[in-house]
Protein backbone atom coordinates (compact mmCIF):
# COMPACT_ATOMS: atom_id res chain seq x y z
CA UNK A 1 0.00 0.00 0.00
CA UNK A 2 1.34 3.38 -0.97
CA UNK A 3 0.77 6.59 0.98
CA UNK A 4 3.55 8.66 -0.50
CA UNK A 5 3.43 11.95 -2.36
CA UNK A 6 0.56 14.42 -2.16
CA UNK A 7 -2.21 12.28 -3.57
CA UNK A 8 -5.58 12.53 -1.81
CA UNK A 9 -6.15 10.51 1.33
CA UNK A 10 -8.39 7.60 0.39
CA UNK A 11 -11.03 6.11 2.67
CA UNK A 12 -12.86 2.92 1.70
CA UNK A 13 -16.32 2.36 3.16
CA UNK A 14 -18.03 -1.04 2.99
CA UNK A 15 -21.64 -1.13 4.10
CA UNK A 16 -25.02 -2.49 3.05
CA UNK A 17 -26.66 -0.16 0.52
CA UNK A 18 -28.98 -2.99 -0.55
CA UNK A 19 -30.13 -6.18 1.17
CA UNK A 20 -31.70 -6.91 4.55
CA UNK A 21 -29.59 -4.32 6.41
CA UNK A 22 -29.77 -1.52 3.83
CA UNK A 23 -31.72 0.68 6.26
CA UNK A 24 -28.62 0.59 8.47
CA UNK A 25 -25.96 0.71 5.77
CA UNK A 26 -27.42 3.72 3.96
CA UNK A 27 -27.24 5.65 7.23
CA UNK A 28 -23.63 4.58 7.79
CA UNK A 29 -22.65 5.75 4.31
CA UNK A 30 -24.39 9.07 4.98
CA UNK A 31 -22.33 9.54 8.15
CA UNK A 32 -19.11 8.81 6.28
CA UNK A 33 -20.02 11.33 3.58
CA UNK A 34 -20.85 13.95 6.22
CA UNK A 35 -17.56 13.51 8.09
CA UNK A 36 -15.43 13.49 4.93
CA UNK A 37 -17.20 16.58 3.58
CA UNK A 38 -16.54 18.34 6.90
CA UNK A 39 -12.84 17.47 6.72
CA UNK A 40 -12.60 18.72 3.15
CA UNK A 41 -14.50 21.92 3.95
CA UNK A 42 -11.86 22.63 6.61
CA UNK A 43 -9.03 22.28 4.11
CA UNK A 44 -8.62 18.52 3.97
CA UNK A 45 -6.14 16.35 5.81
CA UNK A 46 -2.48 17.41 5.88
CA UNK A 47 -3.22 19.70 2.95
CA UNK A 48 -4.77 16.87 0.92
CA UNK A 49 -8.40 16.31 0.03
CA UNK A 50 -9.99 13.13 1.40
CA UNK A 51 -11.68 10.86 -1.14
CA UNK A 52 -14.41 8.49 0.03
CA UNK A 53 -15.14 5.28 -1.87
CA UNK A 54 -18.39 3.60 -0.79
CA UNK A 55 -18.92 -0.04 -1.73
CA UNK A 56 -22.19 -1.94 -1.27
CA UNK A 57 -21.82 -5.19 0.71
CA UNK A 58 -25.49 -6.00 -0.02
CA UNK A 59 -25.94 -7.94 3.27
CA UNK A 60 -23.91 -10.72 1.65
CA UNK A 61 -20.52 -11.69 3.05
CA UNK A 62 -19.28 -12.99 -0.31
CA UNK A 63 -20.03 -9.59 -1.85
CA UNK A 64 -18.28 -7.84 1.06
CA UNK A 65 -15.15 -9.88 0.43
CA UNK A 66 -15.12 -8.98 -3.26
CA UNK A 67 -15.56 -5.23 -2.73
CA UNK A 68 -12.99 -5.26 0.09
CA UNK A 69 -10.44 -6.70 -2.34
CA UNK A 70 -11.37 -3.99 -4.85
CA UNK A 71 -10.72 -1.22 -2.33
CA UNK A 72 -7.25 -2.40 -1.37
CA UNK A 73 -6.06 -3.87 -4.67
CA UNK A 74 -7.49 -1.46 -7.25
CA UNK A 75 -8.16 1.80 -5.41
CA UNK A 76 -5.30 1.51 -2.88
CA UNK A 77 -7.17 3.09 0.03
CA UNK A 78 -5.37 4.17 3.18
CA UNK A 79 -8.03 2.78 5.51
CA UNK A 80 -11.14 0.63 5.27
CA UNK A 81 -14.18 1.32 7.47
CA UNK A 82 -17.34 -0.73 7.75
CA UNK A 83 -19.10 -4.03 8.08
CA UNK A 84 -22.20 -4.65 10.20
CA UNK A 85 -22.54 -8.36 10.96
CA UNK A 86 -19.50 -9.94 12.61
CA UNK A 87 -19.44 -12.46 9.79
CA UNK A 88 -19.06 -9.51 7.40
CA UNK A 89 -16.12 -8.22 9.43
CA UNK A 90 -14.49 -11.60 9.04
CA UNK A 91 -15.16 -11.54 5.28
CA UNK A 92 -13.58 -8.08 4.98
CA UNK A 93 -10.64 -9.06 7.16
CA UNK A 94 -9.30 -11.61 4.65
CA UNK A 95 -8.51 -9.32 1.72
CA UNK A 96 -7.95 -6.12 3.72
CA UNK A 97 -5.97 -7.23 6.75
CA UNK A 98 -4.59 -10.69 6.04
CA UNK A 99 -3.58 -10.17 2.42
CA UNK A 100 -3.15 -6.41 1.85
CA UNK A 101 -2.10 -5.59 5.45
CA UNK A 102 -4.24 -2.45 5.41
CA UNK A 103 -5.68 -0.62 8.42
CA UNK A 104 -9.30 -1.64 9.10
CA UNK A 105 -11.78 0.15 11.40
CA UNK A 106 -14.85 -1.87 12.45
CA UNK A 107 -17.66 0.42 13.70
CA UNK A 108 -20.45 -1.88 14.93
CA UNK A 109 -21.28 -3.01 18.46
CA UNK A 110 -20.18 -6.62 18.58
CA UNK A 111 -19.01 -9.60 20.65
CA UNK A 112 -15.46 -8.32 21.28
CA UNK A 113 -12.30 -10.44 21.13
CA UNK A 114 -11.03 -9.01 17.82
CA UNK A 115 -7.37 -8.55 18.64
CA UNK A 116 -5.16 -7.68 15.67
CA UNK A 117 -2.54 -4.95 15.20
CA UNK A 118 -4.28 -3.65 12.04
CA UNK A 119 -7.88 -3.67 13.37
CA UNK A 120 -9.46 -1.01 15.57
CA UNK A 121 -13.04 -1.35 16.82
CA UNK A 122 -15.16 1.70 17.61
CA UNK A 123 -18.46 0.19 18.80
CA UNK A 124 -19.41 -1.23 22.21
CA UNK A 125 -18.43 -4.72 23.39
CA UNK A 126 -19.88 -7.04 26.09
CA UNK A 127 -18.00 -5.37 28.97
CA UNK A 128 -19.78 -2.14 28.00
CA UNK A 129 -23.22 -3.63 27.39
CA UNK A 130 -23.91 -6.91 29.20
CA UNK A 131 -21.74 -6.38 32.28
CA UNK A 132 -23.23 -3.04 33.45
CA UNK A 133 -26.72 -3.52 31.98
CA UNK A 134 -27.89 -6.95 33.16
CA UNK A 135 -27.26 -6.46 36.90
CA UNK A 136 -29.15 -3.14 36.67
CA UNK A 137 -32.01 -4.83 34.79
CA UNK A 138 -32.28 -7.62 37.36
CA UNK A 139 -32.33 -5.14 40.24
CA UNK A 140 -34.89 -2.86 38.57
CA UNK A 141 -37.32 -5.51 37.33
CA UNK A 142 -36.71 -8.44 39.67
CA UNK A 143 -36.07 -10.66 36.62
CA UNK A 144 -34.32 -13.98 37.29
CA UNK A 145 -35.20 -16.29 34.38
CA UNK A 146 -33.73 -15.58 30.95
CA UNK A 147 -34.44 -17.13 27.54
CA UNK A 148 -32.07 -16.47 24.62
CA UNK A 149 -33.41 -16.97 21.06
CA UNK A 150 -30.44 -16.34 18.80
CA UNK A 151 -29.10 -16.14 15.28
CA UNK A 152 -26.48 -18.78 14.65
CA UNK A 153 -23.19 -16.94 14.24
CA UNK A 154 -20.29 -15.68 16.30
CA UNK A 155 -21.85 -12.52 17.81
CA UNK A 156 -24.86 -14.18 19.51
CA UNK A 157 -22.88 -17.19 20.68
CA UNK A 158 -20.16 -15.07 22.29
CA UNK A 159 -22.62 -12.56 23.76
CA UNK A 160 -24.71 -15.36 25.26
CA UNK A 161 -21.66 -16.79 27.04
CA UNK A 162 -21.28 -13.42 28.76
CA UNK A 163 -24.98 -13.42 29.67
CA UNK A 164 -24.60 -16.84 31.33
CA UNK A 165 -21.67 -15.47 33.36
CA UNK A 166 -23.33 -12.23 34.45
CA UNK A 167 -26.82 -13.62 35.10
CA UNK A 168 -25.38 -16.53 37.08
CA UNK A 169 -23.29 -14.18 39.21
CA UNK A 170 -26.47 -12.22 40.01
CA UNK A 171 -28.37 -15.34 41.08
CA UNK A 172 -30.39 -15.78 37.89
CA UNK A 173 -30.84 -18.66 35.46
CA UNK A 174 -30.83 -19.11 31.70
CA UNK A 175 -33.87 -21.32 31.08
CA UNK A 176 -33.52 -21.58 27.31
CA UNK A 177 -30.98 -20.93 24.55
CA UNK A 178 -31.65 -21.71 20.88
CA UNK A 179 -29.90 -20.86 17.62
CA UNK A 180 -31.46 -20.39 14.18
CA UNK A 181 -30.14 -19.72 10.67
CA UNK A 182 -29.97 -15.98 9.98
CA UNK A 183 -32.73 -16.23 7.36
CA UNK A 184 -35.07 -18.30 9.56
CA UNK A 185 -38.62 -16.86 9.70
CA UNK A 186 -40.86 -19.24 11.66
CA UNK A 187 -40.52 -18.90 15.44
CA UNK A 188 -43.85 -20.32 16.64
CA UNK A 189 -42.21 -23.32 18.33
CA UNK A 190 -39.57 -21.34 20.21
CA UNK A 191 -42.18 -18.76 21.23
CA UNK A 192 -44.27 -21.58 22.68
CA UNK A 193 -41.16 -22.79 24.55
CA UNK A 194 -40.55 -19.28 25.89
CA UNK A 195 -44.10 -19.04 27.16
CA UNK A 196 -43.90 -22.47 28.80
CA UNK A 197 -40.52 -21.77 30.40
CA UNK A 198 -41.74 -19.01 32.69
CA UNK A 199 -38.99 -16.71 31.41
CA UNK A 200 -39.00 -13.17 32.78
CA UNK A 201 -36.68 -11.86 30.06
CA UNK A 202 -36.19 -12.69 26.41
CA UNK A 203 -32.69 -11.61 25.42
CA UNK A 204 -32.95 -11.41 21.64
CA UNK A 205 -30.06 -11.75 19.22
CA UNK A 206 -32.18 -12.79 16.24
CA UNK A 207 -31.36 -10.36 13.42
CA UNK A 208 -33.12 -9.24 10.20
CA UNK A 209 -34.85 -10.71 8.30
CA UNK A 210 -35.94 -13.01 11.13
CA UNK A 211 -36.33 -10.20 13.66
CA UNK A 212 -39.73 -8.89 12.58
CA UNK A 213 -41.58 -12.25 12.43
CA UNK A 214 -40.06 -13.24 15.78
CA UNK A 215 -41.24 -10.06 17.50
CA UNK A 216 -44.69 -10.36 15.95
CA UNK A 217 -45.07 -13.98 17.06
CA UNK A 218 -43.78 -13.21 20.58
CA UNK A 219 -46.22 -10.32 20.90
CA UNK A 220 -49.13 -12.39 19.65
CA UNK A 221 -48.36 -15.03 22.29
CA UNK A 222 -48.72 -12.37 25.01
CA UNK A 223 -45.20 -12.42 26.45
CA UNK A 224 -45.03 -8.77 27.42
CA UNK A 225 -48.73 -8.64 28.26
CA UNK A 226 -48.06 -11.13 31.05
CA UNK A 227 -45.19 -8.98 32.38
CA UNK A 228 -42.25 -10.33 30.42
CA UNK A 229 -39.38 -8.07 29.34
CA UNK A 230 -37.73 -8.03 25.91
CA UNK A 231 -34.05 -7.07 25.89
CA UNK A 232 -32.05 -6.39 22.75
CA UNK A 233 -28.70 -4.63 22.93
CA UNK A 234 -28.56 -3.71 19.24
CA UNK A 235 -32.13 -2.40 18.97
CA UNK A 236 -32.24 1.32 18.16
CA UNK A 237 -34.54 3.88 16.58
CA UNK A 238 -33.98 2.52 13.06
CA UNK A 239 -35.33 -0.82 14.24
CA UNK A 240 -38.34 0.82 15.86
CA UNK A 241 -39.43 1.71 12.31
CA UNK A 242 -39.59 -1.98 11.37
CA UNK A 243 -42.35 -3.08 13.74
CA UNK A 244 -45.55 -1.70 15.30
CA UNK A 245 -44.71 0.15 18.51
CA UNK A 246 -46.86 -2.10 20.69
CA UNK A 247 -44.76 -5.15 19.74
CA UNK A 248 -41.69 -3.64 21.43
CA UNK A 249 -43.29 -1.49 24.11
CA UNK A 250 -41.02 -1.65 27.15
CA UNK A 251 -38.05 -3.18 25.27
CA UNK A 252 -34.75 -2.43 27.02
CA UNK A 253 -31.46 -1.79 25.27
CA UNK A 254 -27.95 -0.60 26.11
CA UNK A 255 -25.95 1.40 23.57
CA UNK A 256 -23.42 4.20 23.30
CA UNK A 257 -26.05 6.66 22.07
CA UNK A 258 -29.78 7.16 21.68
CA UNK A 259 -31.46 10.02 19.88
CA UNK A 260 -32.77 11.20 23.24
CA UNK A 261 -29.25 11.89 24.56
CA UNK A 262 -29.35 15.63 25.09
CA UNK A 263 -25.81 16.92 25.40
CA UNK A 264 -25.36 19.95 23.11
CA UNK A 265 -22.93 18.33 20.66
CA UNK A 266 -25.10 15.23 20.19
CA UNK A 267 -28.13 17.41 19.50
CA UNK A 268 -26.20 19.57 17.02
CA UNK A 269 -24.79 16.50 15.23
CA UNK A 270 -28.22 14.88 14.94
CA UNK A 271 -29.78 18.07 13.59
CA UNK A 272 -26.99 18.45 11.03
CA UNK A 273 -27.36 14.85 9.86
CA UNK A 274 -31.14 15.19 9.50
CA UNK A 275 -30.82 18.43 7.53
CA UNK A 276 -28.41 16.72 5.12
CA UNK A 277 -30.12 13.31 4.93
CA UNK A 278 -33.83 13.57 5.72
CA UNK A 279 -35.75 10.33 5.47
CA UNK A 280 -35.92 6.88 6.99
CA UNK A 281 -32.16 6.12 7.28
CA UNK A 282 -31.80 7.51 10.79
CA UNK A 283 -28.62 8.41 12.66
CA UNK A 284 -28.51 5.76 15.38
CA UNK A 285 -26.05 3.68 17.42
CA UNK A 286 -27.10 0.07 16.87
CA UNK A 287 -26.93 0.74 13.14
CA UNK A 288 -23.22 1.65 13.57
CA UNK A 289 -23.63 5.33 12.69
CA UNK A 290 -22.01 6.39 15.95
CA UNK A 291 -19.17 3.90 15.52
CA UNK A 292 -18.64 5.11 11.95
CA UNK A 293 -18.47 8.74 13.09
CA UNK A 294 -16.09 7.78 15.89
CA UNK A 295 -13.88 5.68 13.57
CA UNK A 296 -13.40 8.45 11.03
CA UNK A 297 -12.83 11.20 13.58
CA UNK A 298 -10.33 9.11 15.55
CA UNK A 299 -8.54 8.23 12.30
CA UNK A 300 -8.48 11.93 11.35
CA UNK A 301 -7.00 12.79 14.76
CA UNK A 302 -4.37 10.07 14.38
CA UNK A 303 -3.34 11.21 10.88
CA UNK A 304 -3.02 14.80 12.08
CA UNK A 305 -0.88 13.73 15.05
CA UNK A 306 1.27 11.48 12.85
CA UNK A 307 1.73 14.27 10.32
CA UNK A 308 1.61 11.70 7.53
CA UNK A 309 -0.44 8.89 6.02
CA UNK A 310 2.29 6.36 6.73
CA UNK A 311 0.34 3.45 8.13
CA UNK A 312 2.72 2.56 10.96
CA UNK A 313 2.75 6.17 12.16
CA UNK A 314 -1.04 6.44 11.95
CA UNK A 315 -1.50 3.20 13.91
CA UNK A 316 0.89 4.42 16.62
CA UNK A 317 -1.17 7.62 16.99
CA UNK A 318 -4.53 5.83 16.69
CA UNK A 319 -3.59 3.61 19.65
CA UNK A 320 -4.20 6.56 22.00
CA UNK A 321 -6.40 8.81 19.83
CA UNK A 322 -9.29 10.65 21.42
CA UNK A 323 -12.10 12.98 20.41
CA UNK A 324 -13.40 15.56 22.85
CA UNK A 325 -16.87 15.53 21.30
CA UNK A 326 -18.91 12.83 19.65
CA UNK A 327 -22.38 11.29 19.60
CA UNK A 328 -23.14 10.41 23.20
CA UNK A 329 -20.02 12.14 24.49
CA UNK A 330 -16.22 12.06 24.20
CA UNK A 331 -14.40 8.87 23.27
CA UNK A 332 -10.85 7.56 23.40
CA UNK A 333 -8.92 4.50 22.37
CA UNK A 334 -7.67 2.48 25.32
CA UNK A 335 -3.93 2.18 24.62
CA UNK A 336 -2.98 -1.34 23.66
CA UNK A 337 -6.57 -2.59 23.31
CA UNK A 338 -7.67 -1.07 19.95
CA UNK A 339 -11.15 -0.56 21.45
CA UNK A 340 -12.85 2.60 22.68
CA UNK A 341 -13.75 3.87 26.13
CA UNK A 342 -17.09 5.64 25.73
CA UNK A 343 -20.31 6.64 27.44
CA UNK A 344 -23.03 3.98 27.63
CA UNK A 345 -26.78 4.40 28.11
CA UNK A 346 -29.70 2.16 29.07
CA UNK A 347 -32.94 3.03 27.30
CA UNK A 348 -36.53 1.77 27.22
CA UNK A 349 -38.93 1.80 24.28
CA UNK A 350 -41.99 3.89 25.11
CA UNK A 351 -44.64 4.79 22.57
CA UNK A 352 -42.44 4.20 19.54
CA UNK A 353 -39.35 5.98 20.77
CA UNK A 354 -36.50 5.31 23.20
CA UNK A 355 -36.30 7.04 26.57
CA UNK A 356 -32.90 7.03 28.26
CA UNK A 357 -33.40 5.67 31.77
CA UNK A 358 -29.78 5.48 32.90
CA UNK A 359 -26.53 7.16 31.87
CA UNK A 360 -23.84 4.66 32.84
CA UNK A 361 -21.00 7.10 32.15
CA UNK A 362 -17.64 6.24 30.59
CA UNK A 363 -17.18 2.43 30.45
CA UNK A 364 -13.95 0.61 29.57
CA UNK A 365 -14.04 -2.06 26.84
CA UNK A 366 -11.83 -4.40 28.87
CA UNK A 367 -10.53 -6.15 25.75
CA UNK A 368 -7.28 -8.03 25.15
CA UNK A 369 -3.91 -6.31 24.82
CA UNK A 370 -3.01 -6.36 21.13
CA UNK A 371 0.72 -6.25 21.90
CA UNK A 372 0.39 -9.59 23.71
CA UNK A 373 -0.95 -11.41 20.66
Amino acid sequence: MSSSGNRPARVGMITDQTGALSFMGIANANVAKMVVEDINTRGGLLGRPVELFVEDSATDDAVAEVVAAKLVEQIDVDVVVGGIYSSTRQAIKGPVVDRAETLYLYPEQYEGQECHPLIFCTGPVPAQQIEPFFPWLMRETGARRFYMPSADYIWPRTLNKKVHEVVGAEGGDVVGEEYFPMDHLDYERVVADIMASGADVVFNTIVPPGLTPFLEQLHRAGFTARGGHIVCTYFDENFLNLVPADQVEGLYGCLDYYRGVDDPFSIELLNRYESLYPGSALFTAGSACTGTYRALKLWEAAVREAGSLDQDDVIAALDHARIEQGPGGPAEMVPGQHHVRMNMYIARSEGGTFTVVRNLGHIDPDECEVADV
